[in-house]
């Protein structure tokens, strides 16, 4: 038995930052991963690997559609699928090793295989039992699915088996509008499938401004995905080759079925908290199934936290590391802070989607008075340079104050340019402050200025 300040079980984007921020601190610093690898889902399954299929099917679409036009002529470039899924994997490799130098530096000690809490002070590793001063819930969560649909991982699959298919499928269904959806559909739509979205709802990515869903969704569609909404999935079925989707649709309850090479179900993710023990500790549980904490992210049995996607809030690497980072400080006996109302959201296909806040939709749900500032990608000269020009930045501010209350861009290098208005929203920022700061030019950051220039007396280049 060994003893520490502070166990985390998981090394998932939370888990290993929360550990390595505990280990700065001056705690004795232990975590526990099953895996053979540290990372969690988002470095080994999930977050990593599809950005770099992402990468690597965009950088085949300019080569198809962009490179003759500058000059860059010769023979289109084939798609080797192995070559490819091997390049995703030293992408995972690299990011994982660096993890485990990350432990070795900060001498966090990895404790491989699955935990459980026999008793709060105590976690179960195997055979081996630790003690700790304070423990952290950071296991993340799983692929959720709807009734009459069971992934096999073959032909039926999740985003786990999506990312490591053993050919590119003829045709692709994909049960799910939502950010994962997309992403792989995306992937998928410029390897040459045949992308079909049932979507439930009558919009895809439920929760982003209106506008920006409605214009996504043109976007991705003149990219080839179809999509089917306000369709409610019924089952699949597998079949020796192939698999067939039911559904029936909710304007008239009219039933139809759909055959693909492949189904992709991307209906959201669930908590993963089996057998952690948490039902005999008496820790308690929201209705949702997540974790119940307090301000300090502590559970109701003392000395358990708990952050992440077990416990309330968007499923997002980025706000599980803001919260173990949190939770070191509040163990250390410091402050720990996470200001969820500023929390960036992106989606990363081609054009990148970002939001951060308020939308449109929330501010009259609240009765909050908002003015809108907006500028196109086509008043950019360098979007326009790269074949970029479509899509827009939007910024949301207090009618009265000219606060930054949102922000949703559609449009190149969306994911990096959210976080100037992050920053500015984080200080307070007017909408006139961001539009009184020089920005370089040539840059697609200058229709962010441009932006909220337009919440005021108007944009320049437009």
């Amino acid at each position: 038995m060994a003893s520490y300040d502070v166990i985390v079980i998981g090394a998932g984007p939370g888990g290993y930052v929360a550990a390595i921020r505990c280990a700065q601190l001056g705690l004795k610093t232990a975590c526990v991963e099953g895996r053979e690898t540290l990372g969690g889902t988002c470095l080994n399954v999930g977050c990593i690997p599809s950005k770099a299929l992402l990468h690597a099917s965009h950088m085949l679409h300019e080569a198809e559609h962009n490179f003759a036009t500058m000059g860059l002529k010769g023979k289109s470039p084939s798609v080797d699928w192995k070559q490819m899924q091997t390049y995703k994997q030293d992408t995972v490799n690299t990011n994982t090793k660096g993890i485990e130098f990350l432990f070795k530096k900060n001498k966090i000690d990895w404790l491989k295989g699955w935990g459980s809490i026999p008793e709060a002070g105590k976690v179960t590793v195997g055979e081996d039992t630790h003690e700790a001063k304070s423990i952290i819930i950071a296991t993340g969560s799983e692929a959720a699915s709807i009734p009459g649909v069971e992934a096999d991982e073959n032909t039926v699959v999740t985003s786990t088996g999506a990312l490591a298919l053993g050919k590119i499928p003829k045709k692709l269904v994909v049960i799910g509008a939502g950010v994962i959806g997309l992403e792989l559909g995306s992937v998928y739509a410029r390897l040459g499938s045949e992308v079909t979205v049932l979507e439930y709802l009558d919009h895809i990515v439920p929760g982003m401004d209106g506008e920006v869903q409605k214009q996504f969704q043109k976007m991705l569609k003149k990219q080839g995905i179809d999509f089917i909404l306000g369709a409610a999935v019924q089952g699949t079925e597998a079949l020796k080759t192939k698999a067939k989707v039911s559904y029936t649709l909710r304007k008239d309850d009219s039933a139809h079925e759909i055959d693909a090479d492949t189904v992709l179900v991307a209906t959201g993710r669930k908590p993963f908290t089996d057998k952690l023990g948490l039902d005999a500790l008496g820790v308690e549980m929201t209705k949702r199934g997540q974790i119940a904490v307090n301000d300090h992210w502590e559970t109701s049995v003392k000395g358990i936290y708990a952050i992440g996607d077990v416990i309330e809030g968007p499923m997002l690497a980025h706000k599980a590391e803001d919260e173990g980072m949190a939770t070191a400080e509040v163990i250390a006996g410091k402050h720990g802070h996470v200001n969820y109302g500023v929390i960036p959201g992106v989606i990363y296909t081609h054009p990148e989607v970002a939001n951060v806040g308020e939308t449109e939709e929330t501010c009259k749900e609240k009765d909050i008075p908002y003015k809108v500032g907006k500028f196109p990608f086509m008043g950019n000269a360098r979007a326009k340079a790269m074949f970029s020009g479509e899509g827009f930045v939007k910024i949301i501010a207090h009618a009265e104050t000219d606060r930054i209350l949102g922000a949703h861009i559609i449009g190149p290098s969306a994911g990096d340019l959210i976080h100037e208005i992050c920053v500015a929203m984080e200080f307070g920022a007017s909408a006139e402050d961001l539009a009184l700061t020089c920005h370089a030019h040539p840059t697609v950051s200058e229709a962010v200025r441009e932006a909220a220039l337009a919440c005021g007396d108007g944009a320049i280049h437009v």
